[in-house]
């Protein structure tokens, strides 16, 4: 399972960390979506996670990524970190046994967990996230899935929040940016988070806006969820920036895997009913829905994009809008 061209550096780091060349038992861990390769690793009878980079693009930097992990591991947020390696792009971590989450838990503890990990020192910094959806949007102009007509409106949306969308240093922090229910692994008291390969200084309200896909479900979530990460009721301002996050958020989704579904060559079927973004989220989080099979993907696009859609009806993205822009000239 392990690639020939790293097992010998495999092998070095079990003799540097653990005093010995081989592991007893290694099983492939296949439920991200990750490149990286990720065992379980049995090493003189206790578990780790082995992971092993395999991109080599400009994402892939072992350097920020293990910084960025060991800061959230020595901060008791992220499972131990026994060795790194950025030559190798191997590292070894502790391994968390995970129990089922609750939802409703989740809404009480994730919410703590990211006030802790926001108030790390900050992390480099490698883009701008709104600049760079906008990115992604020309490359989705350019491979022409769907006809013009039909994204139009997002994509004016899209310009509207970033011309008014603050960019406060105050509010980037330290960000996880992809925290899916594979990445904040519950133990059964303490929650923890891996795979710190898409971490960078971000706007606060990314790491927010992704974790609320699955754990607020209406308006009286979304005020106890923004009262625990503040530590006090959200003003107006909050509520709003926290609001516009989320579109930008369902924009990124609906494009990215749109990119990733005409890169497979897989055909979109945009006329069958689709499962509403409630009932798939709540699907994925009970491991019912796996994100890496490929149908799956597209159709996690489209949910994103019908709650777009039905989200540009409601008054509250006017109010936010103006909430937000006011706030700007101010």
């Amino acid at each position: 399972m392990i690639p020939e061209s790293k097992k010998a550096a495999v092998s070095h780091a079990l003799q540097v960390t653990f005093g010995v060349h081989e592991f007893e038992d290694l099983r492939e861990l296949t439920a991200g979506l990750s490149s990286a390769l990720v065992f379980r690793m049995l090493v003189l009878g206790k578990p780790y996670l082995l992971r092993i980079i395999t991109r080599t693009d400009a994402l892939a930097d072992p350097t920020n990524e293990y910084a960025c992990m060991k800061a959230a591991a020595d901060a008791g947020i992220a499972p131990h970190v026994w060795y790194t390696s950025v030559n190798d792009r191997i590292a070894i971590t502790g391994f968390i046994e995970a129990k089922p989450f609750a939802q409703e838990e989740a809404k009480l503890k994730i919410p703590g967990l990211l006030r802790q990990l926001h108030a790390l020192p900050p992390f480099p910094y490698r883009m701008s996230y709104i600049d760079k959806v906008g990115e992604f949007i020309e490359k989705f102009q350019a491979a022409e899935i769907m006809p013009a007509s039909m994204t139009a409106d997002f994509f004016y949306l899209y310009k509207k929040i970033k011309n008014i969308y603050p960019r406060n240093s105050h509010d980037l922090v330290a960000c996880h940016n992809d925290l899916k229910p594979e990445n904040t692994l519950y133990d059964g008291k303490r929650v923890w988070l891996v795979d710190w390969e898409a971490a960078f200084l971000n706007d606060r309200y990314v790491d927010l806006a992704i974790a609320a896909n699955f754990v607020v479900r209406n308006d009286a979530d979304e005020k106890d969820f923004l009262k625990a990460y503040f530590g006090t009721e959200a003003d107006e301002y909050q509520h709003a920036c926290f609001f516009l996050m989320r579109q930008v958020l369902h924009l990124f989704y609906f494009i990215v895997f749109m990119l990733v579904g005409k890169a497979a060559g897989k055909s979109i079927d945009f006329e069958n009913p689709k499962p509403g973004f409630r009932e798939f989220h709540d699907k994925i989080w009970a491991g019912r829905i796996s994100l890496a099979d490929m149908d799956a993907r597209l159709l996690y696009a489209l949910v994103h994009m019908e709650q777009l859609r039905n989200n540009m009806h409601l008054q509250r993205l006017e109010d936010s809008l103006s909430i937000v822009a006011c706030y700007k000239i101010a």
